[in-house]
């Protein structure tokens, strides 16, 4: 490779050559001189077809022959032309002398073909302005074509399998149509509520059931660790516990379990990081989901039509109606909602009115070619500009949804054999290959997407259609806390229903074995003309219940307290009638099943030689002594010394 300095000097040396490289050029290219003129000239391509096989120079010259007969044909005839009322692709306006004049992209086609073949046409429309079928072929565009009155259909007829039989159509296919759904802008997304936006629906699944698996598998390896390593340390926690702490994680609060283990601090942290990632990551994307204006249609495509069972509405006649009645064409799955009313094919061809009489007041989906429902659209939003200036809302009502309902190719039609396609369809060819349909399909329409999904603007308030999911999610807490509720309700009638019948049996205030109890609350009789509640043989005075002893006389037996003798007596009467416990009648409780967790009785002498037995329990991490009341109830009787001063107070006060 030369260097930069070899360059540099290549270059110099190159100026002081004489510019000889014309002569190099091969023999009859067009050369052009320093004013940029002609210098030879243009070469001479032979067309002649000495050359080709003589079938083919036979099979040429007999198109030849057979084009020019046929321009010599059609040169000065006045044809006759069907065409649909199918705006702005092809659609007929009243002349100055009365008579149809054709407007749209199909009579600027056929105008160019007026003036290349030196024709003239009329203009004809089906009575019925549809493009018809084998059952639908009375006032049809094909049973004109069939039975020639027309020599040739200018409009954009989509290929359908059906129409074969009694059409021909034309070998160029002018485009390739896509039918569009048209529908009420949604006022929040279609993809659920908002809440739910932020995820799709597969995230949603696995992030419920690791909440439903976490926990077991946390407390699993708990267990586990306990067992193989024989740490009594670490508190074995309740599978209840794990799941509400999993639960509780989730929704940012904190938790009362505290693990020393390090294998279980790090169950906990990893559960952590990952709730702190993925809450992360969803407060940002409904961030975004809420404030910009880009929706999700509710209908996107034709599985969502018929899943949901949503009306729709298209032209009578048009290639949807043909391409759902007809069993083989793509369509034909939507023929039961025909059935079941729940299509619509309009015969008017006022795009305008179809869109705000169905869609806009009724909620339907229109069906409509593209080009169609981009010029309505562009005309409505024209329109509604001028009502409101700066709202984009009211400018754009309605949205557009990407994916087409249907595409078909679509052509010009001529009576089965007709010879017009082969003397037409070489300029049409031409006229496609330029992308001039196109360009005449929008040619009215401004480069902009009209009214797309997202409408771009920065600012958008909160409805309650974005809130709907927190107003359900706090309706169902509601109505499931009532449910529990009643529920413990219920089964609290159950259980006191249960004790009546006992008193029943056993006697009222006593159990099986002749202790006192006392009555249930439920077990109620109505005194008297006032309607008051009283308990059965129970006293109206619930506060002069004698209290327990004070706290002094339980450690230093003081004889002269009233309490301790009112306790006496109760204890006589307790011990005389049966009642269980040590001696004076004064029962230890030993709840059943708990063990050594709860300490020695405990005696302290009274007057009268009475002897009361109590059970000293840690309750919360404070130690009471337990004591039975003369009525059967348990009393509890602070240890510690500020506690106990406070139960003094209470009793003595």
């Amino acid at each position: 490779m030369a260097t930069g300095i070899e360059l540099i000097l290549a270059t110099a040396l190159c100026l002081t050559c004489a510019n000889d490289t014309t002569t190099l050029y091969p023999d009859g290219l067009l050369l052009l001189d320093d004013n940029y003129e002609v210098v030879t000239e243009a070469p001479n391509f032979d067309t002649s077809l000495d050359d080709a096989p003589a079938e083919t120079r036979n099979t040429i010259m007999e198109k030849r022959e057979k084009l020019q007969k046929l321009q010599d044909w059609i040169k000065g005839r006045h044809l006759r032309i069907g065409t649909l009322e199918d705006y702005p692709l092809s659609y007929t306006e009243m002349g100055p002398d009365g008579k149809k004049q054709g407007k749209g992209v199909s009579f600027i086609l056929l105008d160019f073909l007026m003036e290349k073949f030196n024709f003239t046409y009329e203009v004809v429309v089906p009575s019925g302005n549809i493009i018809g079928s084998r059952s639908d072929f009375e006032g049809s565009l094909i049973q004109m074509l069939n039975a020639t009155e027309v020599d040739m259909a200018a409009a954009f007829i989509p290929l359908l399998s059906e129409q074969r039989s009694f059409i021909f159509y034309s070998a160029t296919t002018l485009d390739e149509g896509e039918w569009i759904m048209v529908m009420q802008r949604p006022r929040e997304s279609a993809s659920g509520s908002g809440l739910l936006a932020p995820f799709e629906f597969w995230v949603w699944i696995l992030i419920l059931v690791s909440l439903l698996a976490v926990g077991p598998i946390i407390y699993f390896l708990i267990i586990l660790r306990i067992k193989l390593t024989g740490d009594k340390t670490q508190k074995p926690y309740s599978l209840g516990h794990c799941a509400w702490f999993v639960y509780g994680a989730l929704m940012k609060q904190g938790s009362v379990l505290s693990p020393i283990a390090d294998s279980t601090r790090l169950l906990f942290a990893t559960w952590w990081i990952f709730i702190t990632i993925l809450t992360s990551f969803y407060t940002a994307n409904l961030t975004a989901f809420l404030t910009l204006s880009q929706f999700t249609l509710p209908f996107n495509t034709v599985n969502d039509i018929l899943t949901k069972n949503k009306h729709f509405v298209s032209q009578r006649g048009s290639g949807i109606e043909y391409a759902i009645k007809l069993t083989n064409e793509s369509l034909s799955m939507l023929s039961g909602m025909v059935d079941r009313k729940y299509a619509v094919f309009t015969e008017d061809t006022n795009d305008t009115l179809n869109l705000r009489k169905y869609v806009e007041k009724s909620g339907y989906v229109f069906v409509r070619d593209r080009p169609a429902i981009t010029h309505v659209l562009y005309a409505d939003y024209l329109y509604r500009k001028t009502i409101s200036y700066d709202n984009e809302k009211i400018h754009c009502p309605f949205a557009m949804a990407k994916d087409p309902f249907l595409k078909k190719k679509r052509s010009f039609a001529y009576p089965r054999n007709s010879n017009l396609s082969e003397l037409f369809d070489r300029e049409l060819l031409n006229l496609v290959e330029s992308g001039i349909i196109k360009h005449l399909s929008a040619r009215s329409l401004p480069n902009a997407e009209i009214c797309p999904q997202n409408l771009g603007g920065t600012e958008r308030q909160l409805r309650n259609g974005d809130l709907i999911m927190t107003y359900y999610i706090m309706f169902a807490g509601f109505a499931t806390s009532i449910v529990v509720f009643s529920t413990e309700m219920l089964f609290r009638y159950i259980n006191y229903r249960r004790e009546a019948n006992q008193w029943a049996t056993h006697g009222v205030g006593r159990t099986p074995n002749g202790g006192q109890v006392k009555p249930s609350k439920w077990f109620w009789r109505i005194g008297g003309g006032s309607g008051s509640a009283k308990e059965l043989l129970g006293s109206a005075h619930t506060n002069q219940i004698t209290p327990p002893p004070p706290y002094q006389s339980i450690f230093r037996g003081r004889q002269e307290n009233t309490n301790i003798r009112r306790w006496q007596h109760a204890a006589n009467f307790g011990a005389n009638n049966g009642a269980p416990g040590g001696e004076g009648g004064f029962g230890v409780l030993r709840p059943v099943g708990l063990g050594n967790y709860y300490g020695n009785d405990i005696g302290a002498p009274i007057s009268g030689g009475l002897e009361t037995t109590g059970l000293r329990k840690f309750i919360n991490g404070r130690e009471y002594m337990v004591y039975r009341t003369p009525d059967g109830r348990n009393q509890l009787v602070p240890v510690r010394v500020p506690s106990a001063a406070l139960f003094q107070y209470s009793y003595t006060e």
